[in-house]
């Protein structure tokens, strides 16, 4: 039988209008036959996107069963999506990691928790010894809990002492980080999701809401649905169902961002569309910004992003206009040309138009990962703990006391280091020991035939901590089997700040253990200790973790020490800051206008949009910010690869409404799976017609790196640009081998990306490569 809501992906509609509130709808999903009055339910939030709604886990008999939709929470009142709905099961799937795995003659064979965690001790002390700290390279996920993040971080930054730690949020969302660094001087999402609710205007670039957020989707959908509906201006090069129900849609040239939002920026400055004395009173760089704009006519702009001059000034007309703009970016930005810039023009406008600190009027730098907050909150990736500022000493002195270890064990003599950097160490030979937790690079990561040979070389002793087997496990040396979501206990945060509990529903199989009891376990055969010979991780308990971290960020941006298991359990949520003084939290940040800008307080001192050089700290005394926000100039760049006479298209690659990063718990999930079995390629009429390409034709696409087999799906996207979902690896692949490569049929999409990244956030340029393509078969 079809299910509902795979079918019916964002459900039956409760319209209202921009004068209410977005009624409640309680969506369940329980396995067949069970008996509902007989099921106990556990609080906790979805983790299969960074909307985080909020459910209860159904359990009868200490298996899972089902969940249902938290009707009071802030974040979807009821509501949930396809994976919400069904991707709970893969909790259930019958090749789950259950006992630790040791690499022998070449062979992942099955060892005791002792043998496993011996030798990766005696590794990590081997590789000490002879390489010192920068031997050791750890990455984590976005999809872990605030305490395994914590615990973690602590463990690497005020323990092992190597920079070489970072999240595969790194990859998603690092330039939504930055980007809110760079203009308001910390991270952290200015506003909240109820300003959906009461905005006239919704400004999305290279963010495909219905897919990638399908409650929040379901949101803007009830607003359209109501009185006073919100108008839509969309940027993305495909014809998405947002793009469908724009009020202006501009299909741009992919890579062309920085470009169109000049255009813009140039139009809202020459036709008045101002506000001047906000931006006078709030923001320093008018100038420079409106000498750069200056140049970006709609006449320009149209012949760089392909787009009708018209259109772009219709954009424009329709922003300026807002007296309630909500404006929201998310991989179309942060995965292509000029992420962490074009981001910063996104915020432009917004402080342009003055639309932040009041109901109705943010920016969102929207996260992609359930989790991938608290990467950054905790320090788990390119940041300090705590949104501190890794370049200033006093912040460091500051974590140093609160760890009580030296400040010289803290590794912030250079800038955290980036995924794509590690991978380049291993690859060099300088880094031998990777630890990787939840994440599946051999499948996210760009150019995989590189990713692959790095983590096949001898001299790299790899360990994965993973709850199944995925392409990456079949290349570790130890492979140790790992709790999920609602085996455990723990918190994390969407990207309205919101903070949820997730409760322990049930017992994790086998012998696999929660991360947060791994880490620990790994620090205290590891001796790890403080300056005073204590244990360096003096927690036991999550709760014990969260009580640490929280003292952690009293007085700074992330605020959490308002916040405990006993606020948070039974809440809908609570956004962060939370203080004694303000334990219900706070919906929007900047109400006062005042930003977190000033030079002993910011996050980072900010970086050259164009090269990534950091400013120290007099460039940052200098600027002069002292609380107010920054407007930051960026011409446009060509990307680095265009297509040409042999490869004539442009690749881009995003998510499917029914699928998670590398489809290890969604590909696991029965009606998931079936509603999208295999990949596919879009491309338009006019390309499929000049290629012989005809509707399910199997075609070749093929980049300079590699190149992926997949149907043809002949659609309205943009001339010239061919698009496939991510998603397809290859673990339950019948053309690969071992289960860690493509066998005679690639289909993964980061076989044809290119290494490269965005000089200031690090993020790899995912979405662009040239390409060419080719019928294989009918």
């Amino acid at each position: 039988m079809e299910a509902e809501r795979v079918r019916d992906v964002w459900g039956r509609r409760t319209p209202h209008g921009a004068d209410g509130s977005w009624p409640s709808r309680v969506d369940q999903q329980l396995l067949d036959g069970v008996d509902a009055a007989m099921v106990t339910w556990h609080q906790s939030a979805c983790v299969l996107c960074s909307n985080g709604c909020g459910l209860d886990i159904g359990v009868v008999d200490g298996r899972m069963v089902g969940v249902r939709g938290r009707a009071d929470d802030r974040v979807n009142r009821g509501r949930l999506g396809p994976k919400g709905s069904y991707g709970w099961q893969a909790n259930l799937s019958p090749d789950r990691l259950t006992t630790p795995l040791v690499r022998r003659e070449g062979q992942l064979q099955p060892a005791t928790w002792d043998e496993a965690m011996e030798l990766v001790v005696a590794r990590s002390r081997d590789v000490l010894n002879r390489r010192g700290p920068l031997g050791m390279g750890f990455y984590t996920s976005g999809q872990l809990f605030l305490e395994d993040y914590y615990t973690l971080g602590v463990l690497v930054r005020g323990g092992i002492g190597t920079p070489h730690l970072d999240g595969n949020t790194r990859l998603c969302t690092a330039t939504s980080d930055f980007a809110l660094k760079e203009s308001f001087g910390s991270d952290g999402a200015p506003g909240s999701l109820t300003d959906f609710d009461l905005c006239d205007t919704i400004f999305a670039v290279g963010h495909n809401i219905p897919e990638t957020h399908t409650v929040l989707w379901a949101r803007i959908l009830d607003r359209l649905d109501g009185g006073d509906p919100p108008r839509l201006v969309v940027v993305d090069p495909r014809s998405t169902r947002i793009a469908q129900a724009a009020t202006v849609h501009l299909p741009i040239r992919p890579g062309t961002n920085v470009a169109l939002l000049n255009g813009i920026q140039h139009e809202l400055v020459a036709r008045g569309f101002v506000d001047e004395t906000f931006v006078q009173e709030h923001t320093i760089g008018l100038e420079r910004l409106q000498k750069t704009v200056a140049e970006y006519s709609p006449d320009l702009v149209s012949t760089i992003c392909g787009v009708p001059a018209a259109d772009i000034s219709a954009a424009a007309e329709v922003l300026g206009q807002s007296q309630r703009l909500v404006s929201t970016c998310l991989q179309g930005v942060y995965q292509s040309n000029q992420a962490t810039a074009a981001a910063c023009q996104v915020n432009n406008i917004t402080l342009l138009r003055g639309m932040i600190g009041r109901p109705g009027c943010t920016v969102f730098q929207m996260n992609g990962q359930p989790t991938a907050q608290n990467t950054r909150e905790t320090g788990a990736d390119g940041d300090f703990v705590g949104m501190r500022n890794w370049q200033n000493p006093d912040h460091v002195a500051e974590l140093a006391q609160l760890w009580n270890v030296e400040q010289s064990q803290i590794p912030s003599w250079a800038p955290p280091t980036h995924v794509m950097q590690m991978f380049r160490y291993a690859e060099e030979g300088s880094l031998e020991f990777l630890w990787i937790t939840a994440t599946n690079p051999a499948v996210s990561l760009p150019e995989l035939h590189r990713i692959r040979s790095i983590l096949s070389q001898d001299r790299v002793f790899v360990v994965v901590n993973d709850a199944f087997p995925t392409e990456t496990t079949q290349l570790a040396d130890v492979v140790l089997p790992a709790a999920l979501w609602g085996e455990k206990l723990g918190t994390f945060t969407n990207h309205d700040r919101t903070v949820h509990l997730s409760e322990k529903a049930v017992e994790p199989p086998g012998e696999a253990r929660a991360d947060l009891d791994i880490f620990l376990d790994y620090a205290a055969r590891m001796e790890l200790q403080d300056k005073d010979g204590k244990p360096l991780l003096h927690w036991r308990t999550p709760q014990e973790c969260f009580d640490a971290f929280k003292e952690v960020t009293r007085g700074r941006p992330c605020d959490y020490s308002g916040l405990s298991y006993e606020v948070l359990r039974g809440s809908p949520g609570i956004q962060w800051p939370a203080t004694p003084e303000n334990p219900s939290g706070t919906e929007r940040l900047y109400t006062d206008h005042h930003f977190h800008t000033e030079t002993d307080y910011t996050e980072d001192y900010g970086h050259d949009l164009a090269t990534g050089a950091s400013r120290e700290r007099k460039d940052h005394v200098a600027l002069g910010a002292d609380g107010r926000a920054m407007l930051l100039a960026a011409a446009y760049e060509p990307a680095n690869e265009q297509p040409d006479e042999e490869r004539p298209l442009l690749f881009t690659s995003g998510r499917t409404v029914h699928h998670f990063h590398t489809r290890t718990k969604t590909g696991r999930t029965p009606e998931l799976e079936m509603a999208a079995p295999e990949p596919w390629v879009e491309l338009s009429p006019a390309d499929a017609d000049a290629h012989g390409i005809e509707e399910g034709d199997l075609v070749s696409v093929e980049s300079a790196r590699g190149r992926i087999e997949a149907p043809a799906r002949i659609c309205g996207n943009r001339e010239g640009v061919v698009f496939a979902p991510f998603h397809y690896g290859y673990w339950d692949s019948s053309a690969s081998l071992d289960g860690s490569g493509p066998g005679d049929r690639p289909t993964a999409a980061n076989e044809l990306t290119m290494t490269s990244w965005d000089p200031v956030s690090k993020q790899p340029t995912l979405k662009l490569a040239a390409v060419s393509i080719a019928k294989v078969s009918p």
